[in-house]
Parts: structure tokens; C-alpha cells; sequence
């Protein structure tokens, strides 16, 4: 074989070795959880509610623990009242959720209703957010929110 050929066989295969390499630490990172998944569900509220607030959302208020009709946090931006339900889970969020927030909304006569989450929906999850009005902000939204 001429020398150059096996140069270019060698750097080839080291490149692909190295794009491989780093292709499985990328997917490595991204199966670790992330600190919001490690937290208990009220811490999580808060953490959301500071995200928020970030976010340039006033009146950013935690609502108490029990007996809040399924909403966690109550926030107001650009003259638009918000009813937010948090679900810290391990596994898609369903249509339970989705309901809460829509009671919720109504209950605290805010304007939208919106579940965060640190997962994804279900899809009938998302049919009944879509029928009932009701945002829905999952894992890719909160680490952009995170982000920011």
C-alpha cells in the first residue's frame, strides 16, 4: 500500500473513533438526571416558580400545599393571569393532570391554565389539552426556560 493511503485510512478511522467517543458521552449526559429530577415535588414547585420569574413573570406566588384544586404556582405576565399545575414524574404525564389544571383555572379565575413538567405528555394528555385549552410546557420547555 502507498504510504498516503494509510495515513488517510488512519486519521479516517481516528475521527470516526473520536465522533463516536463523543456521540455516546452526549448520550451519556443526557440520560443523567438533571437536578430538577432529583427533587421532592414541592421543591420542584418552587424551583419552577423561580424559573418564571426569570422568565419576566410577576406575581410569581406558590400556593399552599393541600388543598390548592390542583394548581401549584399562580403567576401574571404581559397582563395575562396564569394557573400552573408542577408534576415532578418519573414516567409521561396523562390526562389527570391536564384536568387538574383546567378545575385549577377556573377556580382561581386566571386566564390560562398550563401543566409544567419535567417529563413529556401522553398523548391523550395532549388531545385533552388541546380540547380543554390548556398549555402544555414538558422537559424540552423547562430546560429552555432553565437556559435562558
Amino acid at each position: 500500500m502507498d504510504t498516503p493511503i494509510i495515513i488517510v485510512i488512519v486519521v479516517s478511522a481516528a475521527a470516526m473513533a473520536a465522533s463516536a467517543a463523543l456521540y455516546l458521552r452526549q448520550r451519556a449526559r443526557r440520560r443523567r438526571p438533571e437536578e430538577f429530577d432529583l427533587m421532592e415535588g414541592r421543591d420542584f414547585e418552587h424551583y419552577c416558580a423561580e424559573l418564571l420569574r426569570r422568565r419576566g413573570f410577576q406575581e410569581v406566588e406558590v400556593t399552599k400545599g393541600s388543598g390548592d384544586y390542583g394548581i401549584d404556582i399562580l403567576a401574571e405576565k404581559d397582563g395575562v393571569t396564569y394557573a400552573v399545575q408542577c408534576k415532578r414524574y418519573a414516567a409521561p404525564v396523562g390526562v389527570k393532570a391536564v384536568q387538574e389544571a383546567y378545575a385549577g383555572r377556573d377556580y382561581y379565575d386566571r386566564m390560562v391554565g398550563a401543566v409544567l413538567t419535567n417529563q413529556y405528555f401522553t398523548q391523550p394528555a395532549v388531545e385533552a389539552a388541546r380540547r380543554l385549552k390548556i398549555l402544555l410546557w414538558d422537559r424540552g420547555y423547562l430546560e429552555s426556560m432553565m437556559e435562558e
